[in-house]
């Protein structure tokens, strides 16, 4: 008896949202390579297209242009580098121990690999690109981590004449004193920075900014 024809294994239509993520990660994965090899202007939606197994059609469904592009893989270079979820930044002990905390957490991604070729890439195009600089700007991490510092000392500094004004002010440069110089040596402006020196670094980095935001007035 012959058996009666059944539907076709495969569906049609839309991929799920799974296969849509993959897919998604698989172009990242490939422009975050490209970018980070060829450089922003030598990289081509083609040589992306090509990279991942896709169409260009496929891949304008999915992006835009390179521009925007560009601003989705800083966003899971920033992401991989951030701390797990899970990972307390701020909960528990004195004001000191936790920046110590923090600076150690800062420099771990700043000094990051993908972080450094990643800043090398935006300082060498930049003037060229603008966009590039916006990419990294509009992330939003380091703003988020300006609040983070702010909200800690208005917490843990309740007694002083701190204004939210100042607090953001300090949280920036706290920001800006750890990662500056470990970071510009680690691109090759002078020797990088071994662990013990990070260790130190960070140690003194913490001690004078508490002694600044004790001179600090509203």
């Amino acid at each position: 008896m012959a058996r009666k024809a059944g539907k076709p294994a495969g569906r049609g239509g839309r991929p799920s949202r799974a296969d849509a993520l993959r897919l998604r990660e698989r172009i990242l994965v490939a422009a975050t390579d490209l970018f980070l090899a060829e450089g922003y202007g030598s990289t081509t939606i083609e040589a992306v297209a090509a990279r991942a197994g896709i169409s260009k059609r496929t891949f304008y469904d999915r992006f835009d242009d390179k521009a925007v592009l560009f601003a989705a893989v800083v966003h899971r270079i920033i992401d991989a580098i951030r701390p797990p979820p899970e990972v307390p930044l701020i909960e528990g002990g004195a004001l000191p121990a936790i920046l110590r905390r923090l600076a150690s957490f800062m420099l771990h991604a700043a000094l990051s690999p993908q972080a450094i070729a990643l800043h090398r890439l935006v300082n060498a195009e930049s003037a060229r690109f603008p966009e590039l600089a916006r990419a990294v700007a509009s992330d939003g991490s380091t703003r988020e981590g300006i609040t983070l510092i702010s909200d800690l000392l208005a917490c843990k500094l309740r007694r002083s004449k701190l204004s939210a004004e100042d607090r953001a002010f300090a949280a920036q440069q706290f920001i800006y004193m750890v990662v500056t110089l470990p970071q510009r040596r680690a691109m090759g402006f002078g020797t990088p920075m071994t662990p013990d020196e990070l260790e130190f670094w960070a140690d003194r980095v913490v001690g004078l900014f508490l002694h600044g935001c004790r001179g600090l007035r509203a």
